[in-house]
């Protein structure tokens, strides 16, 4: 239980201060945004707000999805992670969308003079420092838990830094068409940098958009079957392994197996072999939860 707790406890916690992360950048970006007039940083106070929103829902999402099997959910409430990694990534195509029309809208249409300072590169700076440091620790969690909410999370504090990277080259760009007069084509690099910015977003959350669906629809782990069978199978007592059926419900996986056994053993000794089933498997899978179903090898005629 005390271990239980624990994990609840780290989940909570690096949820939080991604929250807490996601309130300072976004806040910061929108005011350095406003005052330079760049629509990449401000493209980037739209993607640092997103962030706080997928940060806040990943908070509930977590809390809920800790919550115990009860007489209506009695698979748990694990569902409500993949759910909320949906939605994550839903978010994020909108905020696309909307960059992407701001984008064409200042390159063809209504040209913004930005104003180039050193605040403009020290919010930057300062959000890629953050945005890694943030997201080695969401996909640490992530990967320990195997939660697709604190993945889609880690994931909106990536790929800020790889679009902050995008933004910097954008104000450098429109800093140099400033200096130079035969450099003035690269005046429009702060809107094309945005582009590039919501391209990186899309690609990136369509694949884990697909990894949701899949989880939501009970599409089972590619390759871990095989595994299950093979480990079960070299057991002494095991005839074989069918009927295995895998689901994830948030961080968590059900299995449940068929297993061909000697029908003239004793019950206690048919229950003690599927117990020793069920650690092996935990071998490949720790937190699975495992139901294994004996069978008694039929009989044959001589």
């Amino acid at each position: 239980m005390s271990k239980l707790l624990e994990n609840k406890n780290e989940k909570w916690s690096v949820t939080l201060l991604s929250v807490l992360a996601a309130i300072g950048l976004t806040s910061l970006k929108i005011i350095i945004g406003l005052i330079t007039g760049s629509l990449g940083i401000l493209a980037e106070a739209a993607h640092s707000g997103l962030d706080l929103v997928a940060s806040l829902m990943t908070l509930f999402a977590v809390r809920i999805a800790d919550r115990p099997p009860d007489h209506t959910h009695h698979y748990g409430h694990g569902k409500v992670e993949n759910l909320s990694a949906l939605l994550e990534t839903l978010l994020l195509f909108i905020v696309c969308g909307w960059i992407v029309y701001e984008s064409i809208d200042r390159l063809l249409y209504h040209e913004v003079h930005l104003e180039v300072n050193f605040w403009s590169f020290a919010v930057m700076g300062v959000s890629i420092a953050v945005d890694i440091s943030r997201s080695r620790a969401l996909y640490r969690v992530a990967h320990k838990f195997h939660s697709q909410a604190i993945e889609a999370d880690a994931l909106h504090f990536r790929t800020d830094i790889w679009s902050s990277g995008v933004v910097i080259l954008g104000l450098i760009c429109v800093w140099l068409s400033g200096k130079a007069k035969n450099l003035s084509f690269l005046n429009h690099a702060d809107s094309i940098a945005a582009i590039g910015v919501a391209i990186i977003v899309f690609y990136i959350s369509g694949r884990l958009v697909v990894r949701t669906i899949q989880a939501l629809l009970d599409v089972a782990p590619s390759g871990l079957r095989r595994k299950i069978i093979t480990q079960v199978e070299k057991l002494p007592g095991v005839i074989n392994c069918h009927d295995v059926r895998l689901r994830f419900s948030g961080s968590k996986l059900f299995v449940d197996i068929h297993v061909l056994v000697d029908g003239n053993q004793t019950l206690k000794d048919a229950h003690d072999l599927t117990e020793v089933i069920e650690e092996s498997i935990r071998d490949i899978i720790p937190l699975a939860d495992i139901i294994v179903h004996p069978e008694p090898k039929p009989e044959t005629n001589c």
